[in-house]
This record gives structure tokens, sequence and C-alpha cells, in this order.
């Protein structure tokens, strides 16, 4: 059988990602790439450490960080992006510059974090106030709010989970109703932060910025945002306002202001250890 007229493969760009030994959204990620780029994903090595703090520092040490972009040369990406909120924040402003240059000194390629692309895609969208959500414990969130401040941003609302581990068994309507706690009438920030690129979004951040009217970003879209823009690309993302332009001005999709969320089953058994807001 002839197959010669079929051509191709199409060239392919590539992404290389460093995320977490517990990452578990591979496909959500995949969610904002365009057809012609791929994502070549490895992971740092197990700890038997719960989400905290001591987790974020173990994560995002120079050298595992290092190694990990070496096991991607092989391939050459022409970006590399560490998918880890609370391990780029953690050593504040200065620690997630450190960080990039490490990454881009073990690989030779440009370089982000999901910290670093928050505070990118605030400038981006003119945000001066933000709000948060958090799946975390009052003292991972606390570090966030001190990293976001160091950023010249201003932190207006806060809501936490209060979770140590399976932050992806989290529902979208958990994530809506903190966001609601966090934002608790329209114009009370001028964007919200949903962190943890192991907290599910994608699907929620269309319904909620008609719902606040205002922009809604998560960890994971501005870890793909800042490193497709990287590549001269865009991520994929209708009726969001930080990838899709129109998006910004007006509500986010038509229909009522309450938000239609997927189904997704209640986890059973889900521990946690506090939950709050601010």
């Amino acid at each position: 059988m002839d197959i010669s007229f079929l051509g191709g493969p199409a060239p392919q760009r590539g992404v290389g990602v460093v995320a977490p030994f517990d990452f578990a959204l591979d496909r959500e990620l995949w969610r904002w790439v365009p057809d012609e780029v791929s994502l070549h994903m490895t992971r740092t090595p197990y700890v038997p450490v719960e989400v905290s703090l001591d987790l974020a520092r173990m994560v995002s040490e120079h050298e595992t960080l290092g190694e990990a972009v070496r096991t991607l040369n092989a391939i050459a990406p022409e970006v590399v992006a560490y998918a880890c909120t609370s391990g780029s924040f953690v050593g504040g402003v200065a620690g997630e510059r450190a960080m990039c240059e490490a990454m881009t000194w073990a690989g030779a390629v440009p370089s982000v974090t999901t910290s670093g692309a928050l505070l990118d895609a605030l400038t981006e969208l003119g945000a001066h106030r933000v709000a948060l959500v958090t799946p975390y414990t009052v003292s991972v969130t606390r570090a966030l709010e001190e990293y976001v401040a160091e950023g010249g941003v201003t932190v207006t609302g806060c809501a936490f989970m209060g979770l140590t581990r399976h932050i992806w068994k989290v529902p979208y309507r958990e994530v809506a109703e903190m966001a609601r706690r966090a934002v608790p009438h329209p114009g009370a920030a001028d964007a919200l932060f949903i962190s943890c690129t192991n907290l599910p979004t994608y699907d929620v951040i269309p319904q909620l910025e008609a719902e606040l009217r205002m922009p809604v970003i998560s960890a994971n879209q501005v870890t793909m945002w800042a490193a497709l823009r990287r590549l001269g690309t865009r991520a994929v993302g209708p009726y969001q306002a930080l990838t899709d332009p129109a998006a910004r001005t007006g509500p986010a999709v038509p229909g009522p202001a309450g938000p239609v969320l997927p189904e997704t089953p209640d986890v059973p058994g889900t521990e946690q250890q506090q939950e709050g807001w601010t």
C-alpha cells in the first residue's frame, strides 16, 4: 500500500516540563497546547513528605532541577517550564529567578516557572489587586501571599482548603465555592488566581470569569501561557481572559451569571487540615 501521498508528520516544537513527583494533571496541561507543540514531561524524585513548605523546598532544589532538565536535553525542547507553584514561590522573587537561571544553565534553553508566570500574567492583564484560592495549609498560603506582595501586587482576599495530599481529586464545585469566598463581590479584586498545578481548573475558568466579572487565572494556565509565549505561539483556551484577548472585555461566556460546572464526584476521605479565608 502506497502511503507516500500522506506526507508528514508535521514539524514538532517541544516544551520540556519539570513537575513534582506527585503531579497528576498531565492531561490538563495538554488542553492549553496547540497541535504543533508537544510536551515532554519529567518529574522530580519521590520524597515521603506531604504538601508543605518543606516539600516545596525539596522539589525546587537546584541540583534536583538540574538533573530533571538534563533528562530532557536529548529531546531538545525549545523552552523548559517548572510546573509547581509552591516550589517556585517558596524562595521569594529572588529564589524564583535563581531557579530559572539554574534550569537554563542545565538545559541551555529559556526557562519559566509557575510563580514567575503568575506575576507576568498579572502584568499582562493590568491587575494590581489579586484574590487568591489555594488548596494549601495556612503556612503555605501565607508564603504565596508574601511572594505576590513582594512582586508588587496587593492581595485583597484569600481562601484556602487546608489539604496536604490528593489535591488533584478536588471537584470543580469546591474550587468555585472557594473562589466566591475569596471574591465576595465583583470589583473586590482586579483578578483571581487559583494556585497549585495539581488543582484542576481548565473547565471552571470561563464560568468563574462570567460570574465574578474579572480575569481568572490558574497555575497550569499561566505556566503553559508563559512557556508557549517563549515559543512565539499562543496557548489554547477559549473564553479565558489570559489566553483569549477577546474575552477581556465583558462577560467571558454568554448566558446566566451563575456558573454551570461539570459534575465531578466528591472525594471520600479527602484529608483537610484546615479551611478558611481572609
